[in-house]
């Protein structure tokens, strides 16, 4: 059985060994971060070096980290709350067509709750336009939420332009930035957003971590009533090592940016490289001008997205069917479609992603096997074609 490579770091990324090492030793912390006792003392201490840890990484304040359990509770936190606590403005919220199930299903159930939703489109790469959303904004407009780095095709979003076209409206801005922090330089600061979606799982933390960043004097509804934790917005008490561990890894991701962007865009491009030249028919896909760095996004022609997953898990070979969140549906991808792909042109998308741990080694053994895999699809593909013609 060949060694199995992981091309599938956009889905889930695996922990990394500092922060599986904080985990540990928080998992021996048994006190409640709420208790004034010394065992409750040390599991707050814990949490709020972690809260620093978090806040450095994006260049926002301790105080404006509240701690979630992933990306999809903060994305919902983020818009309904938002929209709950300055309703007094109106009613409007405005999406991209692009967004995650998190952000575009709880607009569709606020839609369904009296709120106007308005879903802005996106150009061939997946780029949201700033006229774009200009043109949708009105007086009445609370929230804009646009993600700022597509975890599916790999585009990134001119946050800092759209952010400021929304204030000049006086509407908030949230950005879900689960596929970007960690792997791009992201600064809450510099970017002007009002809100910001981050996930542990996706810096090589541990899943259960999720944070939201929201700045200082901005009004959000409290997601859960309770015993006031997380600055009174999230009651509950705290996973104190999955919140530990989203700390160091953020604290790693800090240091190791730079060089670790670089990494892994220079694994992506070979990847890509090598695939462009052993497999013909091939579109790859989303902006290469703006992009994350780990992510390539492509399509096969000729072959379905589920029998290419499949056929190259028997070959050893981890990789990814649209969104990671949605993999289960087996329909072409919505962010496909918004961005003008056909139904056939979708039906063989594949999204590739290196990490950390992937190796030269482990890019040229995927480039020996993947060819081999989408000719036998192929073949597979044009007899049933030509015995149903017949």
């Amino acid at each position: 059985m060949p060694q199995r490579i992981n091309l599938d770091y956009s889905s889930h990324t695996p922990l990394l060994p500092e922060a599986k090492q904080a985990v540990g030793e928080a998992l021996e912390r048994w006190g409640n971060p709420s208790s004034i006792h010394t065992s409750g003392r040390e599991a707050k201490q814990a949490l709020e070096q972690a809260r620093r840890q978090v806040a450095a990484l994006i260049n926002a304040t301790p105080e404006e980290i509240s701690f979630t359990s992933c990306g999809t509770e903060s994305n919902n936190w983020a818009v309904r709350g938002l929209l709950a606590a300055n309703k007094r403005k109106g009613s409007h919220v405005i999406v991209s067509a692009i967004e995650h199930p998190s952000v575009s299903l709880i607009a569709r159930r606020l839609e369904r709750e009296g709120a106007r939703i308005t879903t802005l489109p996106v150009d061939h790469e997946g780029v949201v336009s700033p006229a774009d959303l200009k043109a949708a904004l009105t007086p009445e407009t609370v929230v804009v939420s646009i993600m700022l780095a597509n975890g599916e095709v790999g585009t990134v979003e001119p946050i800092k332009e759209l952010a400021a076209v929304a204030h000049e409206q006086g509407a908030l801005f949230h950005a879900d930035a689960v596929a970007a922090v960690g792997h791009l330089a992201v600064d809450a600061r510099a970017l002007g957003v009002d809100a910001l979606s981050l996930a542990a799982n996706q810096f090589y933390g541990p899943a259960g971590g999720g944070g939201l960043f929201v700045r200082e004097g901005i009004r959000i509804l409290p997601l859960l009533e309770g015993g006031g934790q997380e600055h009174g917005g999230r009651s509950g008490t705290e996973s104190v090592p999955a919140i530990v561990g989203m700390g160091r890894a953020a604290e790693v991701a800090a240091q190791q940016l730079p060089a670790r962007a670089a990494q892994l865009g220079r694994l992506r491009d070979r990847l890509r490289d090598g695939l462009r030249e052993r497999v013909d028919a091939l579109r790859f896909n989303g902006s290469w001008s703006s992009r994350l760095p780990h992510n390539l996004h492509v399509c096969v022609e000729g072959v379905s997205s589920e029998s290419l997953v499949l056929a190259l898990d028997q070959a050893g070979i981890d990789a990814g069917l649209g969104s990671a969140c949605n993999s289960k549906a087996m329909r072409p991808s919505h962010v496909l479609k918004a961005m003008g792909l056909t139904e056939e042109q979708a039906n063989g998308a594949l999204v590739l992603s290196v990490g950390v741990p992937t190796t030269d080694e482990e890019i040229d053994q995927a480039l020996e096997r993947i060819p081999p895999v989408v000719q036998r699809l192929r073949n597979v593909t044009s007899l049933t074609t030509r015995s149903l013609s017949h």
